[in-house]
């Protein structure tokens, strides 16, 4: 293919929507490098990478994933748009605006969705949290994302603390031979200000006699996470607005050279 076909036909491009285009794309290609190598290096640090087959031993969420596909799609995408911006390369330039066009798209959509079908968003996070808790012990990331969601919104469980019970360490049974059972994990525990070491134990033992909130939170992270997004709505919108103008903007600037 000819130098003609692949460049720009007539007036000369902007040097500073040109630069624009460049220096966004290589922060954005350096930052899906970054998510890619800390996924690759958890991977590795859990032995998946010796062990591909160990993907789908996991019955909950394995955060990982979330660095592996978000720094992929924008490692590629990076790539294609410094690429095409610095050689002004209209095949480059086309895939990285239609792709950019299409997560806007996708974006959109799931966000009106969200917002019509908001109970069955409701029913499928629900899901999705008994089914992590029930392999919260499983692996360590899923573990640490569990713990982080249950001190940061002070909740405990999908819809309380016997939420737990689904999980095979932390359930009530006779036959449950764990010593956590009939608990929580530590993150569901009311923190002691006068407490400088945390106290991992400090969730054995405390259903057997009922769930006090002297102890540890008894509301559930789901509404939690309702109450939170309501309190932070403005916030929360003005971030994906925010997100979506700029994928927008960035894709009308690259379709402007194809």
């Amino acid at each position: 293919m000819s130098r003609k076909q692949h460049h720009f036909k007539g007036a000369e491009v902007s040097c500073c929507v040109k630069y624009f285009l460049f220096g966004f794309n290589i922060i954005f290609w350096l930052l899906g490098a970054a998510f890619l190598a800390i996924g690759l290096w958890a991977w590795a640090e859990k032995g998946v990478l010796s062990n591909i087959s160990s993907i789908t031993d996991l019955g909950g969420f394995d955060p990982v994933w979330l660095f592996i596909v978000v720094g992929g799609v924008m490692f590629i995408l990076g790539f294609a748009g410094c690429i095409g911006a610095l050689r002004e390369n209209t095949f480059l330039l086309k895939f990285f605006s239609v792709f950019l066009g299409l997560i806007f798209f996708l974006e959109l959509t799931a966000g009106i969705l969200a917002f019509v079908f908001k109970d069955w968003i409701k029913d499928q996070l629900n899901f999705f949290i008994n089914n992590n808790v029930k392999a919260y012990r499983d692996d360590i990331d899923l573990q640490n994302l569990i713990d982080f969601a249950q001190e940061y919104w002070s909740c405990c469980g999908a819809h309380g603390p016997n939420d737990w019970n689904l999980n095979i360490y932390f359930n009530c049974t006779d036959s449950n031979p764990s010593r956590e059972r009939c608990g929580v994990p530590f993150s569901c525990c009311v923190k002691d200000p006068a407490e400088d070491v945390l106290n991992t134990q400090c969730g054995y033992d405390v259903r057997l006699q009922g769930v006090s909130q002297k102890y540890i939170y008894t509301k559930g992270c789901v509404g939690q996470f309702e109450k939170w997004l309501q309190d932070n709505l403005i916030i929360v919108a003005g971030i994906f607005v925010g997100i979506a103008l700029l994928q927008f903007l960035t894709a009308a600037k690259s379709c402007k050279f194809t």
